[in-house]
């Protein structure tokens, strides 16, 4: 039985794909580079183990953290400027077990301010958001993808030119769980965390991320707000000051688009809102599964 493996391995999970005669068939998940490290293929033998039993896969593609340093085998990175092809050439090619296996390549740049950055996994789904819609790869495109990392891609004539990554999903659980300003408890009442987001959306539009954070705790003790609405405004705080900052930073577009998970996506559409800016969502698996080559609809 001839089949292709696609899968996208990040810091927490693994989604490998099955790809029989242009369509998905199956789906294993398993776990992240960030639990298995250099263990990675003992984990992926395992994960893959029940496809195996059917024959060897005619090729293997991975991207994400698989190729990071402490993955399974270091990938290069490509640097930018750098379109699909370019990304494509920079992958690391070797044979597992009789099957061509990829590892696909990462992104690099250095701003203007001279700071280094790097993506991997995000250029998958930038690459093919341009692919399952073509517009994108003319002209010049402010690309978002919101995540424990975010990162704000700057995208001219299918050219990703320029990156910058704003760790703000880290830094929200550090105040959430490390820090006397957000409440260590799981969101009880959505209206009230939803209040709380945009009220600090408010505060993030006079861009008074630092003088505004204590007020998370100070308004629980002084103003009745409860521990949901805290949440809530740690939240939109942090994430409105990112979108007026990197907005600044690499261009006022008059729209955003915004690849990734449909909850957390939308939160940044309502962040970008606030300021005055139209934004559009494509979906994260979508794109990174046609970055990696498939174009077809996701069946599995």
């Amino acid at each position: 039985m001839s089949y292709a493996v696609i899968g996208d391995w990040g810091t927490s999970r693994l989604r490998l794909f099955r790809v029989e005669g242009g369509a998905i068939v199956a789906r294993r998940d398993g776990p992240g580079i960030g639990v298995v490290g250099r263990a990675a293929e003992a984990a992926f033998a395992d994960t893959i183990a029940p496809w195996l039993a059917d024959g060897t896969p005619q090729s293997i593609t991975l991207c994400g953290m698989v190729g990071a340093r402490d993955g399974w085998v270091e990938a290069p990175y490509a640097d930018c400027p750098a379109d699909a092809a370019d990304w494509r050439q920079a992958a690391l090619r070797f044979d597992w077990r009789g099957a061509p296996l990829s590892i696909m390549a990462g992104l690099a740049c250095t701003g203007a301010d001279g700071i280094a950055d790097v993506m991997r996994g995000e250029e998958a789904q930038i690459f093919g958001a341009c692919l399952r819609d073509p517009a994108l790869g003319r002209g010049r495109h402010l690309i978002v993808l919101p995540g424990t990392h975010n990162k704000w891609s700057l995208v001219e004539d299918g050219r990703v030119t320029a990156f910058r990554t704003v760790p703000t999903g880290e830094l929200f659980a550090l105040l959430r769980d490390h820090s006397t300003l957000g409440p260590k408890v799981a969101v009880a009442d959505p209206a009230e965390e939803a209040a709380g987001f945009a009220e600090g959306l408010a505060k993030a539009g006079a861009a008074q991320l630092f003088r505004s954070l204590f007020a998370a705790r100070a308004m629980r003790l002084r103003a009745g707000r409860s521990a949901d609405w805290a949440l809530g405004y740690l939240s939109g705080l942090l994430i409105g000051c990112e979108v007026a900052e990197m907005r600044a930073t690499l261009g006022q577009e008059a729209c955003v688009v915004l690849i990734g998970d449909g909850k957390l996506s939308a939160r940044y559409a309502q962040a970008l809102d606030a300021q005055g800016v139209d934004s559009r969502l494509l979906d994260g698996d979508a794109c990174a599964l046609a970055g990696l080559g498939y174009m077809g609809e996701m069946t599995a």
